[in-house]
């Protein structure tokens, strides 16, 4: 039997009010070593980063912390290149350990691979000013206004057509990811993040991995939050597929 979901999310409007999408308010410094400092890693076409008008004082945005991701903080910046506002992520002490370098590559490599509505991915890469210092990596994303738990514990109601375009786009977004034999590793609330009109980015993919054919070859345990763990990897199993990812969608909608 074959499930149909929404043709277009569009068609379902959402009246969240701005000072939830919007998050946590309050002023905050921009993350040392961040985009006034840092050169763009990859190179992008002239009409990307082109010099945008003078903002007035208050028009200008702060930059805070939005965020934390499993390991990293993502702030709300302004790109100083073009005037747009983007989401950084930095992933702090990349070279600490042979495993958190192996990390930390698996999840830049996905990012500036992937080409989905529903799969958030990197704009650019920042590179820093001397080799000396490169301890961190800075990652600039969409920004999207909210996340899905952001959402849920708000008092703004949600239909149940609300509800299927969520849950449309987060399968989409998956099955995008599964075809690439990926598993996120870390599917909640707020690892899913949406905007005003709807439109919904699996996101943070610190966890995430390319699946192991090999069944003899053990993956770590210590992935999913907990509340949205499969009962394979809270029985202690060795190996597992991309059905953890599944689970942890249904223990969202359940």
């Amino acid at each position: 039997m074959a499930i149909v979901g929404p043709s277009r999310h569009a068609r379902v409007s959402m009246s969240v009010s701005m000072s939830l999408m919007q998050g946590p308010g309050g002023a905050a410094a921009a993350p040392q070593g961040g985009l006034h400092a840092a050169q763009p890693y990859y190179p992008h076409h002239p009409q990307q980063h082109a010099v945008a008008p003078a903002h007035s004082q208050e028009q200008v945005q702060p930059d805070r912390p939005i965020g934390y991701g499993a390991f990293g903080v993502v702030w709300a910046v302004t790109d100083p290149r073009d005037g747009r506002r983007v989401a950084l992520k930095k992933l702090p002490n990349v070279f600490q350990s042979l495993v958190s370098s192996k990390r930390v590559f698996r999840e830049l490599k996905m990012l500036c691979f992937f080409k989905h509505e529903n799969v958030l991915a990197a704009l650019d890469i920042l590179q820093p000013p001397h080799l000396d210092f490169f301890q961190e990596i800075y990652v600039i994303t969409e920004l999207l206004q909210s996340d899905l738990h952001k959402i849920i514990v708000s008092h703004q109601p949600l239909s149940s057509d609300h509800i299927k375009v969520f849950l449309y786009q987060i399968l989409r977004g998956l099955k995008y990811l599964h075809s690439a034999r990926i598993l996120h590793r870390d599917i909640k609330p707020g690892n899913l993040l949406v905007n005003s009109n709807c439109v919904l980015k699996i996101c943070d993919f610190g966890l995430a991995r390319v699946e192991e054919p090999d069944t003899s070859k053990h993956m770590t345990q210590e992935v999913v939050t907990q509340y949205y763990r499969a009962p394979e990897i809270l029985m202690g199993a060795k190996h597992y597929t991309a059905a953890v990812d599944v689970w942890s969608v249904g223990c969202i909608f359940g």
